[in-house]
């Protein structure tokens, strides 16, 4: 008989497991062999106390042959994305993104956050699909899945070469992103603002840096992501933020205050998202409750199921992204009304778009008109 070594919390990781996706014909667990691995590879166990060992992140290629992806959802102020990475750094234990993982057979958990692929040549991609002259221009959301200004961003710019693409085509972006990175590339956020082409949101999920730390390892502190905030509005360039998601029991309670941070500092709109809780990412996130909040897990999982109608997640459209119920509407009254108070809109999503500039590609003659 052998022992299945139980999953631990790692250091700057925010899932638990590790478990095979849903399209893999096996299931696959770590056991005990009886040569003392478990000591050997660092694994805790009640032997010992050691914490699991550092997960190291890889980087692979994507080698995607386009790089906008369009969508017909009516739950999404905008038809098209880009994401220049699979996978994300940053581990927030929550992300809606997590299940894509799978379709790479890789675990939507740890291999989420640790084996990543780079999209090196978007900015080339991005730039053909832009210069075909069936294109029509409207806002491309940036960052929807996972974030543009993930750690491996400052080395890659990928991200950095997207913007210069659009900025010289005069397309309109939106940007999600709990990075501060983007304050690196200020200059062309700055010239696109000017030409009323850019809008960035910044993720605030708490002020409590703990709370942070735990459910988003790896992304910048709370602290740091209100400075971004001040610095894009110092700097001209049209920001606002994001609660999301709003976990019923666990952050919900901190709406008001986060509003009113972000509007000390210089954001103009709010949006927010109650929690989803789509395929594995149900297994994932309660795993995670246990492990950190286990005395909060049973009313949590209560309150989603209420606003859920009994379930943890409900895909319908129009309720996946507030919920149904007395929790739900109170979270929507508060939301409204607090952003009424500190005189926060909705983002706007819909730039400019006149100003358009199809791309001329090697060896394309200059048009007159």
């Amino acid at each position: 008989m052998v022992d299945v070594l139980q999953d631990r919390a790692r250091k700057g990781r925010g899932a638990v497991s590790n478990q095979s996706g849903r399209y893999e014909p096996h299931q696959r667990v770590a056991i005990d062999d009886g040569w003392d691995s478990a000591a050997n590879d660092g694994l805790e166990t009640a032997a010992d106390g050691d914490a699991p060992p550092p997960l190291v992140t890889t980087v692979g290629t994507d080698a995607s042959r386009k790089v906008i992806a369009r969508n017909t959802s009516p739950d999404l102020p905008f038809d098209r994305s880009i994401n220049p990475y699979r996978g994300c750094e940053h581990g927030c234990v929550y992300c809606f993104a997590r299940p894509t993982h799978a379709w790479l057979g890789l675990s939507p958990g740890l291999d989420f956050e640790s084996k990543l692929f780079a999209k090196p040549e978007a900015p080339r991609l991005l730039e053909a699909e832009l210069a075909k002259p069936s294109y029509r221009p409207a806002t491309i959301a940036l960052g929807t899945n996972t974030d543009p200004y993930q750690p491996i961003e400052r080395r890659l710019e990928i991200t950095r070469g997207l913007l210069e693409v659009l900025l010289r085509a005069r397309h309109p972006v939106a940007i999600v992103t709990k990075s501060q990175l983007v304050l690196r590339d200020l200059d062309l956020l700055g010239a696109l603002a000017a030409a009323n082409l850019v809008q960035v949101m910044v993720s605030v999920t708490t002020l409590d840096p703990v709370l942070a730390r735990r459910m988003e390892p790896r992304a910048a502190a709370p602290r740091r992501r209100i400075e971004t905030i001040r610095a894009l509005a110092s700097a001209g360039v049209p920001v606002g933020v994001m609660t999301a998601p709003m976990i019923p029991g666990l952050n919900d309670d901190e709406l008001e205050a986060i509003l009113e941070a972000v509007a000390d500092a210089g954001a103009n709109t709010a949006s927010y998202v109650l929690l989803r809780l789509p395929l594995e990412i149900k297994h994932l996130f309660l795993e995670w409750l246990e492990t950190h909040y286990p005395a909060r897990k049973n009313r949590v999982v209560s309150l989603l199921r209420e606003a859920r109608g009994g379930k943890l997640y409900d895909a319908a459209w129009g309720a996946r992204m507030r919920g149904r119920g007395v929790h739900a509407e109170l979270l929507a009254r508060r939301f409204a009304l607090a952003c009424k108070r500190l005189q926060l809109g909705r983002a706007d999503w819909e730039l400019d778009s006149n100003a358009f500039r199809r791309p001329l590609l090697a060896g394309e003659q200059l048009h007159l008109l």
